[in-house]
């Protein structure tokens, strides 16, 4: 609930600091004494349009802040908070300041950390209901009226919500294969033309690397082919290096023994006997790694250019074809079995959604019912505050499948005719100030707890009403606020005999300046007040103990 409200040079307010409690708070002056100033300021806090004109004259800025405790912050405002990664905790209080300058221009504050006015009027509904004589949100706006029923009902619409999630995720994978079926049926063709290509080469992975490797052998040995014929020739021959070489080993290792230098000079022919050897090893391999097959090199560069030509026709490197083979059979394959799979996630989607319907249609009965419950609620409530030849009607209207969603296939909005025999028409189209605010009243005391902010306001309430119907407003009013909070400016002093707490508003002027204060009456001034309202400009003795036979009625 709010409990403190400071304000600093707004209008004809300079420094006024104010307190509040639980219960009926009531709050009344003289016309013009400035309770409309007071609404303005809460409006900053709640993320109002800044007007510069509210800064008080001469000052180069104003600010607003309130103060709201709560004993279990609501789950609204507490994600609310979170995501604007304001922390906050248990029992802690939310101080919610703003800052205005002459030149319009503001800031906003949430427990002293800066926050977009934006946040500010998102938090409102969660703090302040404010109902006056041009009431646009609140239970005005029928956006609303489907949850206030529900909750009225008791309904529990997360059954509902789960039910519509379950039914769009399989619709939407029902969709998804749909959408992959058809776009392979349209493929099928192209994707049998390119498979087919892809089957006759049967691309293996690594084997680009291998051809080329192998067409740069080939290559080479084309181009050295003369070179190691002429080798050959030279290496094979009777007279070639290696058999000169054998031949004089074996005359040497005749004489060898004779002397020593004769068996080194063996052992060193014998080592060059090795060498060539080796040398004409490695000669014989290189020439059958070079060998030049000129079928080869042509069916090796046949299948290397053909298998590059496929690749740059998918777009991809020759590495990635055979990935390209098992996507295309893949894709075929999905389009003989898609059918067997739609069958089922089609049978899914169907289950889905006939549960969410048997949901949806339980809660339309449990809304239907609800409806007619809070219509008598609120008739009974119209009579006593002058609105018996008013109807209201909860109308509770089945809207087309796209339309639906986890709030079910219903819109809900609440319908009044003001005289009898005429249509019934949304409240803000027909209602006057007045009677607004005293059909907000009644619907309130019929919803009771279901729903609304932590602290209700009512402006003027009570405009062109007296006696029985301003009594019958204060009952209601009390009633209602024995719970929670409820402020109420207010003009019956039938009214202000039913509050807690009782602020008088008042205006004075000292020479050109101009202020207005309030003040928190005592019992002696709520007499005082209570007999002002009763009896006019001069308070008399008449209206004082009239106004203590209302204080003592209540």
């Amino acid at each position: 609930m709010l409990t403190r409200l400071s304000i600093r040079n707004i209008v004809l307010i300079e420094a006024l600091d104010l307190a509040f409690g639980r219960g009926l708070g009531v709050l009344t002056g003289e016309t013009g004494a400035g309770k409309s100033i007071l609404l303005d300021a809460l409006g900053l806090v709640l993320g109002n349009r800044a007007d510069s004109g509210l800064v008080r004259s001469g000052e180069d800025k104003a600010s607003v802040t309130a103060t709201f405790e709560f004993n279990h912050l609501p789950r609204g405002l507490a994600d609310l908070l979170d995501d604007a990664d304001i922390a906050i905790e248990e029992g802690e209080p939310l101080i919610v300041r703003r800052q205005l300058k002459a030149d319009g221009k503001s800031k906003a504050f949430v427990n002293d950390q800066s926050v977009s006015v934006g946040l500010l009027r998102e938090m409102a509904g969660c703090l302040v209901e404010l109902h006056g004589q041009h009431d646009d949100r609140g239970l005005v706006n029928p956006r609303g009226h489907r949850a206030l029923l529900d909750r009225f009902a008791g309904a529990d619409t997360a059954r509902l919500a789960a039910a519509w999630a379950t039914w769009r995720k399989a619709e939407d994978a029902l969709a998804e294969a749909r959408e992959a079926v058809e776009t392979a049926k349209a493929d099928q063709d192209l994707l049998l033309a390119h498979l087919s290509e892809l089957t006759a080469l049967e691309p293996k992975a690594g084997e680009e690397a291998r051809l080329a490797e192998t067409r740069a052998d080939m290559q080479k040995g084309e181009k050295l082919s003369g070179d190691l014929e002429e080798l050959r020739h030279l290496w094979e021959g009777s007279d070639s290096p290696l058999a000169s070489l054998r031949v004089a080993a074996r005359r040497l290792d005749r004489i060898a023994p004779e002397h020593p230098l004769l068996a080194e000079a063996l052992a060193a022919l014998d080592r060059a006997v090795i060498e060539a050897g080796e040398a004409e090893d490695r000669l014989e391999a290189a020439a059958e790694a070079l060998v030049h097959d000129p079928a080869a090199l042509e069916a090796a560069e046949t299948r290397l250019f053909e298998l590059r030509a496929l690749a740059r026709k998918h777009r991809c490197e020759v590495d990635e074809l055979p990935r390209k083979m098992r996507e295309m059979r893949a894709a075929l394959e999905s389009i003989e079995g898609g059918e067997a799979q739609l069958d089922a996630l089609e049978a899914a989607a169907k289950d889905a959604g006939a549960r969410y319907r048997a949901e949806a249609e339980a809660l339309h009965g449990a809304r239907v019912a609800a409806a007619l419950r809070l219509d008598e609620a609120v008739a009974r409530e119209l009579a006593p505050l002058k609105l018996d030849a008013a109807r209201f009607k909860t109308a509770v209207t089945e809207l087309p499948e796209d339309r639906w969603g986890a709030h079910g296939m219903d819109a809900v909005e609440f319908l009044i005719a003001t005289n009898p025999g005429a249509d019934f028409a949304p409240l803000a189209k027909i209602a006057s100030g007045g009677e607004l605010s005293r059909f907000i009243l009644a619907l309130k005391v019929a919803l009771a707890e279901q729903g609304g902010a932590a602290t209700v306001i009512f402006d003027e309430i009570d405009r062109g009403v007296g006696g029985a119907v301003a009594s019958a407003i204060g009952e209601r009013l009390a009633r209602l606020s024995a719970d929670g909070q409820l402020l109420a400016v207010t003009h019956s002093p039938q009214v202000a005999a039913r509050g807690r707490t009782h602020y008088m508003i008042a205006k004075s002027s000292e020479e050109t300046v101009t202020k207005t204060s309030v003040a928190l009456l005592d019992e002696a001034g709520r007499q005082e007040e209570i007999a002002r309202m009763l009896s006019g400009a001069e308070v008399t003795p008449e209206a004082r103990a009239q106004a203590d036979r209302l204080l003592e009625g209540v």
